[in-house]
C-alpha cells in the first residue's frame, strides 16, 4: 500500500473526505498529518462549512508539519461567485527536520491521490498563507 518515496499511505478517508468536500461541499477545510508508526497519512481535522480561513488556520500547528485542503470562496472583478480548492503544503521552520523531509517526500504522491486541486501553496510560516496571499492566487 505503500506509494511515496517515504514509503507512507494514503488512508482511503483522505481520498473519501476530499471527495465529500469537492462534490458536495461538506467541509470547509481538510487538516491532513503523517502518523509515523502506522506509516499513513490520515485526516486530523475537518472544518464545518461555515468555518472561517481564521478557524482554518488556527488548526495548524504552529511546530509542525501538516498537510492541508482549503475550498475557498471569492468574488471575481466581474461579480461572479467562484470557488477554488487549495492544496497547503504545511511546513514551519520550526518543525523537525525529520518531520520536513517525510512531508516533502511524501507530497506529490499524495497530491495525486486528491484529483481536483486548483491551486498549491507551499507555506513555511503563517504569512505566506494569510488571506492576501490565497485571494492573489485564486485569480
Amino acid at each position: 500500500m505503500a506509494n511515496s518515496a517515504s514509503g507512507m499511505a494514503v488512508n482511503d478517508e483522505c481520498k473519501l473526505k476530499f471527495m465529500e468536500l469537492k462534490a458536495k461541499r461538506t467541509h470547509r477545510f481538510i487538516v491532513y498529518k503523517i502518523d509515523e508508526k502506522a506509516k499513513q497519512v490520515i485526516v486530523e481535522k475537518l472544518g464545518e462549512p461555515v468555518s472561517s480561513y481564521e478557524d482554518f488556520t488556527a488548526s495548524l500547528p504552529a511546530d509542525e508539519c501538516r498537510y492541508a485542503i482549503y475550498d475557498f470562496d471569492f468574488v471575481t472583478a466581474e461579480n461572479v461567485q467562484k470557488s477554488r480548492i487549495f492544496f497547503i503544503a504545511w511546513s514551519p521552520d520550526t518543525s523537525r527536520i525529520r518531520s520536513k523531509m517525510i512531508y516533502a517526500s511524501t507530497k506529490e504522491s499524495f497530491k495525486r491521490e486528491l484529483d481536483g486541486i486548483q491551486v498549491e501553496l507551499q507555506a513555511t510560516d503563517p504569512t505566506e498563507m494569510d488571506l492576501d496571499v490565497i485571494r492573489g492566487r485564486a485569480n
